[in-house]
């Protein structure tokens, strides 16, 4: 694409287009005129947000996952994107405050920000005051901001579903702290269950949809809201804090069964081997955090993605269902992590038939 050259459009699909390919190459300036002719074309400063810049980096995540990118270029195209959402301000100047205060952060261990920032900037658009705090947030210093801004809302956002546990304790946190609270981000589901589940009054799907939400009725605070550990009766069973604590041992357990169940990995290259470890990791984060919600969708959910991505590096998905059965193995007093293990399985076979 050409800095110069810039054929004007009145709908965000072609910006969206334009966009992506400055960001794949790396140029800032080719961004930046993107952004100025969308608005000269007529979008508003909201749309361009959500529909050009909020597009082009849910595309960024999905080629990224697919290994159609690398993370070098992933990361480039995000610091590009958050670069331009600068420049936005500066082409539209500082709105307005009619409405009360937010503070937006995401959750510990949350580095994804970019859709907390297009939530902040939504929001100043719509005329409130928001105090964004960015990614990994650790929930003491948030909580001490609270103490002392005294905002109207919190808005948490977390994308990594292993966050959960975490994400539990923030809202808990937030509401004892006398603040109500509103959470998004692909964690909490496509429907918002474990939003609700972990004792959020409210959830949005996406930055828009929050920012309605935050411009109608006041959020309920803690007060008029249940215990969330009352929905949460299976924790009884210790299963999910005896997992995450030994986590780092059932890794090297599994991957040291792996090598000598599957012969293909003595031909593995180092870098193949690390990403055989990261996989089992991930595979136990996310079987721990399914233990931790009650649902073994959200443990069948990561494995057909990993299968995916597997695929994508050449590698067949059943090796999935080798390391599933090896687990089962380690966590066979675990009756719970047990049944969730036969589920995963069996997916996994379902996947690769």
């Amino acid at each position: 694409m050409s800095t110069t050259t810039l054929v004007t459009r009145t709908t965000p699909t072609d910006h969206v287009e334009y966009l992506w390919d400055a960001v794949l190459a790396g140029d800032e300036y080719a961004a930046r005129d993107v952004v100025s002719a969308a608005l000269d074309d007529g979008l508003t400063a909201e749309s361009v947000l959500l529909d050009v810049i909020g597009a082009v980096q849910r595309r960024v995540g999905v080629e990224w996952a697919t290994d159609r990118i690398n993370v070098a270029q992933e990361h480039v195209a995000t610091a590009i994107n958050e670069r331009v959402i600068g420049a936005l301000q500066s082409y539209t100047g500082r709105p307005a405050v009619r409405h009360g205060r937010i503070t937006v952060a995401c959750v510990d261990g949350e580095w994804h920000a970019l859709p907390a920032r297009l939530l902040s900037e939504t929001l100043t658009l719509r005329g409130f005051r928001v105090d964004y705090l960015g990614a990994q947030v650790p929930t003491p210093h948030l909580i001490a901001h609270l103490h002392r801004t005294a905002p109207d809302a919190v808005a948490l956002s977390n994308s990594i579903p292993t966050r959960l546990p975490t994400a539990h304790a923030t809202i808990t946190a937030c509401q004892a702290a006398g603040v109500p609270v509103i959470v998004g981000g692909a964690a909490f589901g496509p429907d918002g269950r474990y939003a609700k589940l972990l004792g959020a009054p409210a959830w949005a799907p996406d930055a828009r949809a929050a920012a309605d939400r935050l411009l109608g009725p006041p959020l309920p605070r803690s007060t008029d809201l249940h215990q969330p550990i009352d929905d949460l009766p299976h924790l009884a069973d210790q299963e999910y804090s005896m997992i995450a604590r030994s986590a780092t041992s059932l890794v090297s357990s599994v991957c040291t069964a792996l090598a000598q169940r599957w012969p293909a990995m003595s031909e593995y290259t180092d870098q193949q081997r690390e990403h055989t470890a990261e996989d089992v990791a991930h595979i136990v984060d996310f079987l721990a955090t399914a233990l931790y919600v009650g649902d073994v969708e959200l443990f069948t959910g990561f494995l057909t993605w990993t299968a995916s991505i597997l695929s994508a590096r050449g590698v067949p998905p059943r090796s999935l269902g080798v390391g599933l059965a090896l687990l089962t193995t380690e966590l066979r007093d675990f009756a719970r992590a047990s049944q969730f293990l036969a589920a995963g399985i069996a997916h996994v076979d379902g996947i690769d038939a």
